[in-house]
């Protein structure tokens, strides 16, 4: 190898597929479509259980449309995008969209929806500063904000002493999480093969309808941008297509 020549990246482990229970938990609708909902697509494929819980609507999503128009089309934009990768339960939260705050009031309102549903595996974005290496793509906060809530949050959820007044109103703790996934961080270093599901993937952003019609000039293409990253992603892999994950492994201590 010469001195110039481009690093290769480093290859990637397949995560972890021995679980039967998912709740994914993210900022807005199309956070998941953006990636990860392929995998979803597979995983529902092999009879796993995944629900969806967003902390917003995405009300504030839309630049050309007032948030009181937007938040309830974004709803039912999301609920179809589920449907397709065989989702049949969304959850909203009903937090304000743009405006997340870290801290632990969000720490409570997701570890009530963690001690809830009881997933093995918890999905959420990436929330790392950048969605790249080099640190250019810079992420946006309500990205940040959830992720960080939702790791502290599935610890939180098995610990009782810890919003004991869930408990003490019949909702009993869960340490159950074994693993919080990270969908497209720039740490990855798990994927899943979604060579099957990709269309499917495709399809479930392309539910967005409305959010994407206002994206640049309005001709982003869907399919297009997933299969740049998700190629890249399964060439590290050794697939096709494939959906990068940054994992955390709960219950080492």
């Amino acid at each position: 190898m010469t001195a110039d020549a481009p690093a290769v990246p480093d290859p990637l482990t397949p995560v972890d597929e021995n679980w039967q229970r998912g709740l994914a938990i993210v900022a807005h609708p199309d956070d998941l479509e953006f990636g990860a909902a392929a995998a979803v697509a597979r995983w529902t494929r092999q009879g796993k259980e995944i629900i969806y819980a967003l902390l917003t609507s995405g009300e504030a999503g839309i630049d050309g449309m007032d948030p009181a128009e937007a938040g309830p089309l974004r709803e039912a934009e999301q609920r179809e995008s589920a449907a397709i990768v065989g989702v049949p339960r969304v959850d909203f939260l009903g937090l304000p969209d743009g405006v997340l705050e870290y801290g632990v009031e969000l720490r409570r309102v997701l570890s009530r929806v963690i001690r809830t549903h009881r997933p093995e595996i918890v999905i959420t974005n990436n929330f790392r500063d950048s969605w790249d290496t080099a640190g250019d793509a810079l992420n946006m906060s309500d990205h940040i904000v959830t992720g960080r809530a939702v790791l502290d949050a599935a610890r939180d959820a098995g610990n009782r002493w810890v919003f004991r007044e869930q408990v003490d109103e019949g909702l009993p703790p869960w340490n159950g999480v074994r693993e919080v996934w990270a969908a497209g961080s720039p740490r990855s270093k798990h994927a899943a093969d979604t060579t099957e599901t990709f269309q499917l993937g495709v399809r479930s952003l392309e539910a967005h309808a409305a959010y994407l019609r206002g994206l640049g000039s309005g001709d982003f293409d869907p399919e297009e941008f997933l299969e740049g990253f998700s190629r890249q992603t399964g060439t590290r892999l050794g697939v096709r297509h494939a959906a990068s994950f940054e994992v955390f492994r709960l219950g080492l201590f």
